[in-house]
């Protein structure tokens, strides 16, 4: 389960919400799994090929200026273009420092329940033995549904 920051990021939370209800991530494959330097588990093309995105792409929000991101968050990936946020994101499975050049990446929420799930799939390695790669415990997401919480005092 994970809790989605829309204050701080209200683009890309706008965005996840979108694809969620459009079913886009269900029967997704995670693709991309990080031991070494930096630990996360990529999830979000659909194509289980980390080259799939919804056809649009959108700026950075709410990256941290120096870099950290703490275990249980989640984040979009991108490419080398500020503009790329799309569909793929990321749960960050133990504290990482990652590269602030060309803006980081946008942090939109946190795991609140299952990070030990994403730590047992990290716990398995990368396929062939590699730092970097598919993971070697295959994962997939079935479905995501969006629960949202009206605050009544407001």
């Amino acid at each position: 389960m994970v809790e989605l920051a829309a204050a701080q990021a209200p683009q890309t939370v706008a965005s996840f919400t979108f694809l969620a209800e459009q079913g886009w991530w269900e029967d997704s494959p995670c693709h991309r799994l990080t031991t070494s330097g930096i630990f996360v588990l990529q999830c979000g093309d659909p194509t289980g090929t980390g080259r799939g995105n919804p056809g649009y792409g959108y700026g950075i929000e709410n990256a941290p200026a120096d870099g950290t991101y703490p275990a249980g968050t989640l984040a979009m990936a991108r490419t080398q273009d500020p503009q790329s946020n799309g569909g793929q994101f990321f749960v960050v499975w133990e504290d990482s420092q990652l590269p602030t050049q060309g803006g980081g990446y946008s942090i939109f929420g946190r795991v609140t329940e299952g990070l030990d799930v994403v730590r047992a799939i990290a716990a398995q390695g990368v396929e062939g033995g590699a730092a970097d790669g598919a993971p070697a415990q295959p994962v997939s997401i079935l479905e995501v549904e969006v629960e949202v919480e009206v605050d009544e005092g407001r």
